[in-house]
């Protein structure tokens, strides 16, 4: 990736839309210039998609759960399989210490999150599991690239 390249993904994340003619706002690239590098992206599987985000509070998804889980297994994707087939499993994560498994759930209420738990227990592979409920979001993000300054990624992901 070249500068430019940079400066539009950092344009998506900040603004979160990929409009040509917001991002030329933004960055000051031509339009044309902006589509053509959009399809490279794509192409390439830097972008990988244009769904729209959604407010998961609004939506009804207001509980969020982080789950640790320790299993017994002996391939962990056979395992990642099954935690994945739960309702309301957003993000799960293989992990090295103490703890195998990560899980991020985003639930209706809080009777749901007992159904969460059974249903994670219910799988022969896990030994226990311990639950967080988040109290507050301080930063939920889709756009990683917020949490950065344009100079600090241009740094790190323009090639030489």
């Amino acid at each position: 990736m070249d500068e430019r390249d940079v400066r539009l993904l950092k344009a998506i994340s900040d603004l979160g839309t990929g409009s040509p003619d917001r991002l030329h706002e933004e960055t000051g690239i031509p339009v044309s210039t902006i589509h053509y590098r959009l399809n490279n992206l794509r192409e390439a599987g830097v972008i990988e998609n244009d769904l729209y985000d959604l407010d998961l509070d609004a939506v009804g998804l207001g509980v969020t759960v982080i789950v640790e889980v320790l299993a017994d297994y002996d391939r962990y994707e056979d395992i990642s399989e099954k935690l994945l087939a739960v309702e309301g499993v957003t993000q799960l994560y293989f992990t090295m210490g103490e703890t195998d498994f990560v899980v991020v759930a985003r639930l209706p209420d809080s009777d749901d999150v007992e159904r969460l738990v059974r249903d994670f227990e219910s799988i022969p592979e896990v030994e226990r599991t311990n639950s967080t409920f988040v109290i507050a979001s301080l930063r939920d993000s889709a756009r990683p690239l917020q949490s950065y300054g344009l100079d600090s990624l241009l740094e790190a992901l323009v090639d030489e």
